[in-house]
């Protein structure tokens, strides 16, 4: 969720690797084993065959990442696995989250699932895991490869969602609903995260060249910035047709600010995420359009993974998450599976654990 500012990106993952190096020059030898790497069995604390997993989310306050804990849940039930979950205590706790990480590492686990609150700051709990020969599944957010590339950390596979492409579905909905183009805004995530900016250009791509992107405003995911960011740009652009967000949170108080504006179906809103509020949204008509993820797939993925790694399956280095486009005529499907996909999707870990 991004629109990136690369310099100070830059400057922090130098940052953390400069501290990495130090920590951990000393003990890290070898080549890092990169996704796709086979896995060797390994059960610590659990039953034969059967991985002890940690999972780090972000925080619980979001509906997206309890959907994902329900994921893990359900999945591990399922599989009879033990599941310890740890979440960060809001989006932008990333020294928290961190600490988790830190804890759950010297523990008697074999199989860690991290969902990183930024791409660098999980490094040094993942870098002790990887000394430790501990398979790290990456959910969701990616864990940045520079830093850690120069960490040695080891990651067994990723899987997430295709920002770029759930970006290109908004803006080819957007051309859909306004053929004609004109000027449309967009609200990102926390500025400078990867997320955000890879749905940005997305969009930025799936438009239709008659569209302006007029404005970009970071709302830091959070509903209430965005309704002020909103009325503002709305404000500032008189002939706004439109506007792009980056999460449904955000994309419901735009919603609002548009309803307070008395522009309601004049000013169309499309975000992402495929939270219930904003099926709910698209199906009353005050959401023009949600490009739905699955964290709940994503987190029973994650665990799938776990398991497969723990039977010395060779794991897929990425594995794209389900999307779908959510717009009138499909909220109701939609909103009687979520939060479970609707259609049908490629689950590679599936066959790897039968």
């Amino acid at each position: 969720m991004h629109a990136n500012s690369r310099n100070g990106r830059a400057a922090a993952v130098g940052a953390i690797v400069a501290l990495e190096a130090l920590v951990l020059g000393a003990c890290a030898s070898g080549e890092p084993a990169g996704p796709g790497a086979r896995v060797e069995a390994a059960a610590a604390g659990g039953p034969a065959g059967q991985p002890r997993i940690a999972a780090v989310i972000k925080g619980l306050d979001n509906p997206f990442f309890q959907a994902m804990k329900q994921g893990i849940d359900d999945q591990a039930r399922a599989g009879g696995v033990t599941v310890t979950v740890q979440a960060a205590n809001s989006i932008t706790d990333t020294t928290g989250q961190a600490d988790k990480l830190n804890g759950l590492a010297g523990q008697d686990f074999s199989c860690y699932v991290v969902n990183p609150i930024s791409g660098t700051n999980l490094i040094q709990g993942l870098a002790r895991l990887s000394m430790l020969n501990k398979t790290v599944v990456n959910i969701d957010s990616p864990v940045d490869p520079a830093a850690a590339k120069s960490a040695n950390v080891k990651l067994a596979t990723y899987i997430g969602t295709d920002n770029v492409e759930a970006g290109k579905m908004a803006g080819r909905r957007m051309t859909e609903l306004l053929p004609s183009g004109g000027e449309v805004a967009v609200i990102g995530g926390i500025a400078g995260d990867v997320t955000s900016g890879a749905r940005v250009q997305g969009f930025q791509q799936g438009i239709g060249p008659n569209f302006k992107v007029v404005q970009t405003v970071a709302a830091n995911w959070e509903r209430q910035m965005a309704l002020t960011a909103a009325t503002d740009v709305m404000r500032a652009n008189p002939n706004l047709v439109g506007f792009f967000v980056a999460n449904d949170d955000m994309g419901l108080g735009v919603a609002r600010a548009i309803a307070n504006s008395g522009k309601t179906g004049k000013v169309k809103v499309i975000s992402v995420d495929g939270n219930k509020d904003a099926l709910e949204a698209v199906k009353a008509g005050t959401l023009d359009g949600t490009v739905s993820q699955y964290p709940y797939a994503i987190g029973h993925m994650g665990v799938e993974a776990c398991q497969a790694a723990a039977a010395g399956k060779t794991l897929p280095p990425n594995v794209k998450a389900p999307v779908e486009m959510i717009t009138k005529d499909n909220a109701d499907q939609a909103l009687a599976s979520t939060p479970k996909p609707f259609g049908a999707y490629d689950d590679p870990f599936k066959a790897l654990i039968q």
